[in-house]
């Protein structure tokens, strides 16, 4: 069978699995809305908490940079799983004994006053639409190219199931739903890197296999250095960013997935404080077994890409290369008519996005406007290398078929996550906390579902229009949480002096520090103003390192201002005495 074939079989099959899922799970009541009725178990809890982790950036995404960036994609390694280790230790088990059903619904009651509540939701906001954008933005990837839709035709298709499993379920629907997607997420991830580590090594443990010897007897790693040498690249092994940036993009990311409102709402599901340790452990041990395996997916694609159609002949290459064409996902341009592919370090359009034209040219390829008029240029979008990998080593079509099931449900499972937190911010802790408290159990539901629904029209259009590849979003993502949530929840629970007007200052210029540079060094304003060069970093440092800095200062004055300004009650002290002890919390809050 063909792969478009496989593909509608093994995604229909999922599918239908989600939807079943939601439909049995469906929400009655807020509590299994919010919070699932606080009753999954610890390794149910993990496995979902890992699918909500690992979403389009872990799946599609980071193989795609680090094959990229070599040593310097070791970041978003050692910064992801760094910061689950965080998160486990200095917030989970505090969180659930103090035992509310969202992250700013804590820092309102933690900081006593609304106003804090209404900052928190903000930076809720702004944090959890930077993040999904990047998850529509994948979803729409995977349908463009192995259902043959439109990339915005399969962002739309995507809103359409996130809304079915989100609107019904609530977290209840989507817990559970998780639990499923990361079975078919890791099972996807790791049949291929299985198949193509023997296939390239002869070792079936990728781990292992990336390590080890090719065919002719040379380290495949020594093997791409060389390949990278030849084209002009440097060497793979090596790293080109500063120690300084290394450590700040892995600070910010640590801190960042410590402060995802999407990830620490999912420790108020679970019955007991330890069980919310226990969470974290199962989330760790079920997301270390993709990130071990990632460096080595990078390392495959790239010696297959590199291999593959460096210097060939353009009417000789893999058919993959030409439907990842048609996608605009790979361009090409024969700048000097030999009808060959080139390959080489400083082709402009090997990181600059393609404009392509109605118009093909003499071999058959897409035209664009934008390439340099003297040299043979290729583009590689990041975001297709785990997903386009099974082509270029021509696995089987069933394993290309389950690779696109796979990215799916790692986007899906985020997506839902994230709009379930902007959802519950609305509803919750703004309609039901402040603008209406009086609000029927109903009335908040209703206003629940409505809040997804417009979330997923707004995350679509970032999907359809996103401002960079899917880690890369992503990664701004973590510096806004970094940046906003996690000194307001460090500080909250270790230090009792910390008070309301230390707390709303921190948050408030954290991020809008954070979102300042990322404007001007990033994204830019669509239209209005492109983003200025590497050379004029704060500090040489990247945006998505300066989430560090943003941090240190949200701390800076948080700190100094709640010294210059009125001590919490003795009230609020004894609730933070007590959460330091994370035993004996019962379940989480009715609200």
């Amino acid at each position: 069978m063909s792969v478009q074939v496989w593909t509608w079989i093994l995604v229909g099959i999922t599918f239908s699995l989600y939807f079943g899922i939601a439909i049995w799970a469906r929400a009655g009541s807020t509590k299994e809305f919010y919070v699932a009725g606080g009753d999954v178990s610890p390794l149910a809890n993990g496995m979902a908490t890992a699918a909500d982790w690992m979403s389009a950036a872990s799946f599609i995404s980071m193989a795609g940079i680090i094959s990229f960036a070599g040593y310097d994609g070791s970041v978003y390694l050692m910064g992801w799983t760094g910061g689950y280790v965080l998160l486990a230790l200095l917030l989970a088990p505090y969180l659930r004994k103090f035992g509310k059903f969202t992250v700013p619904d804590f820092i309102g009651d933690r900081y006593y006053s609304n106003t804090a509540r209404t900052v928190a939701i903000i930076c809720a906001l702004i944090v959890s639409f930077t993040y999904v954008a990047g998850q529509m933005r994948g979803v729409g990837i995977v349908f463009s190219q192995f259902l043959q839709v439109d990339i915005t035709l399969g962002v739309l298709i995507g809103m359409a199931v996130v809304l079915v499993f989100a609107f019904l379920g609530g977290m209840k629907g989507i817990t559970y739903t998780q639990v499923a997607q990361y079975c078919v997420l890791i099972f996807a991830f790791m049949v291929p890197a299985f198949f193509i580590s023997m296939q390239m090594t002869g070792n079936p443990i990728p781990q292992l296999g990336m390590g080890s010897k090719a065919e002719g007897g040379t380290y495949l790693l020594d093997k791409l250095d060389t390949l990278h040498t030849q084209l002009g690249f440097h060497e793979y092994t090596s790293g080109t960013k500063s120690t300084w940036d290394v450590f700040a993009i892995t600070l910010a990311l640590m801190a960042g997935t410590a402060g995802l409102p999407h990830v620490i709402v999912r420790f108020f599901t679970v019955p007991k404080v330890k069980d919310a340790r226990k969470s974290a452990g199962y989330a760790l041990l079920l997301i270390a077994i993709l990130y071990t395996t990632a460096p080595a997916i990078a390392v495959f694609s790239r010696t297959n890409l590199i291999e593959t159609v460096s210097n060939k002949e353009y009417n000789d290459i893999p058919v993959w290369f030409k439907n990842w064409e048609n996608t605009g996902l790979i361009a090409w341009t024969d700048k000097n008519n030999d009808g060959k592919i080139q390959y080489v370090s400083g082709s402009a359009l090997s990181s600059k996005k393609p404009i392509f034209t109605n118009k093909r040219g003499t071999n058959g390829e897409r035209l664009i406007s934008n390439a340099n008029k003297s040299t043979n240029e290729l583009y590689v979008d990041r975001d297709i290398m785990v997903l386009a990998n099974p082509e270029i080593a021509n696995l089987p079509n069933w394993v290309i078929a389950l690779v696109a099931a796979g990215g799916l449900a790692a986007a899906l499972s985020t997506a839902a996550g994230l709009l379930l937190v902007i959802s519950t911010s609305v509803s919750h802790d703004l309609i039901k906390k402040q603008l209406k408290p009086n609000i029927s159990e109903k009335g908040e539901l209703m206003a629940a579902r409505i809040a997804i629904l417009i979330a997923i029209i707004i995350s679509g259009i970032f999907g359809i229009y996103p401002p960079g590849f899917v880690a890369a979003v992503v990664a701004l993502a973590f510096g806004l949480g970094a940046a906003s949530f996690f000194p307001a929840i460090v500080l909250g629970i270790f230090d009792k002096r910390m008070n309301k007007e230390g707390a709303i200052a921190g948050m408030i210029v954290g991020i809008s520090l954070m979102l300042f540079y990322m404007i001007r060094y990033k994204t830019g304003l669509i239209g209005i103003m492109e983003p200025r060069p590497v050379n004029e970093w704060w500090l040489g440092t990247s945006p998505e390192g300066f989430g560090s800095i943003a941090m240190l200062v949200n701390i800076i004055v948080s700190v100094i201002i709640s010294r210059l300004t009125p001590a919490p009650s003795k009230k609020v002290q004894e609730i933070v005495e007590s959460i330091r002890i994370p035993s004996g919390a019962g379940k989480a809050s009715i609200h």
